[in-house]
């Protein structure tokens, strides 16, 4: 069981949200909050402090009663929770929560204890707000979708509830739980923050390594198809590139390969006594896209294993505002919920991943074209050749989403467009940038699925199931429980589509 003790990593997440362990708070965190809650209570007295006994954004100008600062938390939450667009879906949510949570845990925030008891109960109960994709645009945080689960810690708005879309107020009575005390600045510190972008950037980077994983499986395995020759893999080569992940990429391959016994050694064939042969009938170097796997995957590699850690600092640091020191007994006013960092390692993660399905599109056309591959028959078809089609149609499919990726790929990081009266002149779109590269990643397994299938028509094809590597031979099998050998023409997209959610959903190990 993962334990809340203001430090999570991937693998907690993964926990929590892919296999729905539940979770616990250590003691010392309760005692920290509570600390933090206490000491911002005593400070805040005769002092103006932003959000406390002050409006928000450009009405902070307003000094606020005392009387009415409870009102004002309850106002913000309520006039925020203005999203729009489709629901996140609630995986993303919950990793959302679990950002959120272990960020007001560090003691940063001076909120009540009830606020960590009552995300700890949602999250072990699978109770998840409705939060909407349309309106975030990461200066302030997530302040709207964030809003959406402050609306439900306080005991409104609508949840999911075994499978169905509820009132708040009418879970909380099934479930027996209370909203939380809001005293202090609640309000403000539940919506003022990266959560949402960082909970959805988490689970991106979580999809893009399955992703990557199935991508190493392909071209592993079309090099086998094509019987390439396998020293552009070699350990020797690859080391004279510095980059870990070309290397990483390079050993993956050749791990995926070693029982192959398709792939030719270049010493056994052309480096042997050639005399009297003016042109060579086989290809004397793989097409790029099988050739230089290492080259193209190493930087994917290394741009996700970035984008992880940057995404694992933001879900263990303190990013609302203002920022509470009880060591250092004061409360700072600064930024620290902008979401620059998570804005542009969402660009990037989707700008690999782009890359990603159009190498996947370009191996799929290199099987697709009798013309460049001179084994196979055009589209893999195994029928009639005229009268049936194969692949053909499928790949109209993976080039459209693939273009689709290309113009997705643009960033949201410039994207900056003043509001808030003007007080937020420049934003992240930290949110925006999330969400779309939650849509480029579910493209890509839809392009990979298509590639997938073709390999393994290939693999029916050659009849080699019994001379390609144990792990390519596993994926072979898993893909025909799903897929047919097929001769004759099938409806394609409800096998599209279920080997898009099997790889999806399972790892290539």
């Amino acid at each position: 069981m993962p334990k809340i003790k203001g430090k999570l990593g991937i693998e907690e997440f993964y926990s929590v949200i892919f296999n729905g362990e539940p979770i616990s708070i250590d003691q010392t965190v309760l005692a920290t909050v509570q600390k933090s809650f206490d000491f911002l209570k005593e400070f805040s007295k005769n002092k103006i402090i932003y959000g406390v006994n002050t409006g928000f954004g450009p009405m902070a100008q307003y000094k606020i009663k005392d009387s009415e600062r409870t009102q004002l938390q309850y106002n913000l939450i309520r006039s925020h929770a203005s999203g729009t667009g489709n629901p996140i879906p609630a995986k993303y949510v919950k990793a959302a929560m679990l950002a959120r949570l272990n960020t007001l845990s560090l003691g940063n925030s001076g909120v009540h204890t009830s606020v960590i008891e009552l995300m700890t109960s949602l999250i072990n109960k699978d109770i998840v707000p409705l939060i909407y994709e349309h309106g975030g645009v990461g200066a302030s945080g997530d302040l709207v979708q964030l809003a959406h689960l402050a609306l439900v810690l306080i005991g409104e708005g609508e949840v999911y509830y075994k499978g169905s879309l509820r009132p708040t107020q009418e879970v909380f009575e099934i479930e027996g739980l209370q909203p939380i005390s809001v005293e202090i600045r609640e309000g403000l510190a539940l919506i003022n923050g990266t959560s949402v972008m960082t909970g959805i950037g988490v689970v991106n980077t979580i999809y893009t390594r399955r992703l990557l994983e199935w991508m190493i499986a392909c071209s592993s395995a079309i090099n086998e198809i094509v019987e390439a020759y396998d020293d552009h893999l070699s350990h020797d080569l690859n080391q004279t590139k510095k980059h870990q992940g070309q290397r990483e990429i390079a050993r993956a391959m050749r791990s995926h390969l070693k029982d192959s016994t398709l792939t030719r050694k270049r010493e056994h064939h052309l480096y042997t006594d050639n005399n009297g042969v003016s042109i060579f009938e086989e290809k004397v170097q793989e097409y790029y896209s099988l050739r230089c796997v290492p080259q193209i995957l190493g930087p994917v590699l290394d741009t996700l294993n970035n984008v992880e850690r940057i995404m694992i600092e933001e879900v263990n640091s303190a990013n609302d505002n203002p920022i509470v020191n009880v060591e250092k007994e004061h409360v700072y006013h600064g930024g620290n919920f902008h979401g620059d960092y998570v804005s542009l390692e969402m660009d990037k993660l989707k700008i690999v991943v782009t890359k990603m399905s159009m190498l996947a599109e370009r191996q799929l056309n290199y099987l697709m074209n009798s013309k460049l591959n001179d084994i196979l028959p055009p589209f893999v078809n195994l029928g009639k050749l005229g009268l049936n089609f194969g692949m053909q149609g499928v790949q109209f499919t993976a080039t459209s989403t693939t273009a689709e990726n290309q113009m997705l790929s643009n960033p949201m990081y410039v994207h900056s467009i003043p509001n808030n009266n003007d007080n937020q002149d420049i934003v992240s779109m930290g949110t925006n940038a999330a969400l779309i590269t939650k849509k480029v990643i579910e493209n890509a397994f839809e392009i990979i699925a298509i590639e997938i299938i073709t390999v393994v028509q290939a693999i029916e094809y050659l009849k080699v199931q019994d001379k390609v590597s144990s792990k390519t031979k596993k994926m072979y099998d898993a893909i025909r429980a799903i897929v047919p050998a097929f001769e004759e023409d099938l409806v394609m997209y409800p096998y599209v589509n279920q080997v898009k959610d099997f790889i999806t959903n399972h790892k290539n190990s």
